[in-house]
């Protein structure tokens, strides 16, 4: 392991934001509106890191309308979000995926939680490399090649002679974050199917330094990390049959940047919707969704995806 990436990983945090003075959990005043006004209580939000510097701007213009409001924004994966939400330890689960029918939707239910689902934003899976490594764009089966569990390329040269002949040192997410299950299923065609001799981080800014730390670094997270970094790093095109795209906010919304981009979810506990202070919240990110997506570096819905969003919070409601 490359000296920069393992003081990286020792140092970094667990990624937990606390606004307020508050921990997780806690009822609700009554009162209050969407604006936040005269509400007080806390809101334990966990999960996505890819999702996580959104939770963390909205958390934090919420409470420039209602101090009083306590909340912690914890970033320990999309799986690891879910299982905290389905035991009922928090208010809101973060997403870069939906929740598993098959695995963590019967957990909820045996623990009586149930749920509303939230579109909040959009991402695309950034592919990235070390600016020392000159790499403008693969295709999706050159991705394969290099990360199925069925490589055995060692040098990026030994999936295309056209790529460099520099050993391979390949970063992503473990394997409880939702960015792992998406990219693993649509790029190397089954959820989870991956080499294993990389180095694995639930924490995106951790693989942000690993692969500026590493000259012949390259690594995969989301696309706000790329964008909050990218003096540090070089941003890899996508070919998935027509041509190499890179993902931005036009090529992520219009779903160009194939097959890469998907939405960001909030996963509301029926519990919690209940409680004013929490209503008040998804109120908020919802009215505001733009201007948080644009204070977290993240690409944000489009009119429609914001439409649909709101009529399932007034069902919640």
């Amino acid at each position: 392991m490359h000296k920069a990436w393992r003081a990286a990983a020792v140092l970094a945090a667990s990624g937990v934001l606390m606004i307020g003075a508050g921990a997780c959990g806690g009822g609700d005043e009554p009162g209050g509106s969407g604006d936040g006004g005269g509400l007080s209580g806390s809101i334990a939000i966990d999960g996505s890191s890819t999702v996580f510097p959104f939770a963390q701007a909205a958390a934090e213009q919420f409470n420039q309308q209602s101090g009083a409001v306590k909340i912690t924004v914890g970033a320990s994966g999309t799986g690891g979000g879910f299982e905290k939400f389905c035991k009922g330890e928090t208010d809101v689960a973060t997403a870069s995926r939906q929740i598993k029918a098959d695995e963590e939707v019967p957990i909820c239910d045996a623990n009586g939680v149930s749920y509303s689902e939230f579109g909040v934003a959009n991402d695309g899976i950034a592919i990235v490399t070390n600016p020392a490594l000159e790499i403008d764009c693969l295709t999706t089966a050159q991705l394969k090649a290099l990360w199925s569990s069925k490589s055995e390329a060692s040098k990026y040269s030994d999936v295309d002679p056209s790529l460099p002949a520099a050993q391979v040192s390949l970063f992503g997410p473990g394997t409880d974050s939702g960015t792992f299950d998406f990219f693993t299923e649509e790029i190397n065609g089954e959820k989870g199917d991956t080499r294993k001799d990389y180095q694995p981080s639930e924490d995106d800014n951790v693989l942000v330094q690993g692969v500026a730390g590493e000259e012949n670094g390259l690594g995969y997270f989301g696309f706000s990390y790329f964008e909050q970094n990218q003096d540090k790093l070089n941003l890899v095109a996508v070919d998935s049959g027509r041509g190499c795209v890179k993902p931005s906010t036009e090529t992520i919304q219009d779903g160009s940047y194939e097959p890469l981009s998907r939405p960001l979810f909030f996963y509301v506990s029926g519990k919690a919707i209940a409680r004013p202070a929490v209503k008040a919240f998804m109120e908020y990110v919802l009215a505001n969704h733009q201007t948080i997506a644009q204070a977290a570096q993240i690409v944000p819905m489009t009119g429609d995806q914001a439409g649909k969003a709101k009529a399932a919070l007034a069902a919640a409601g």
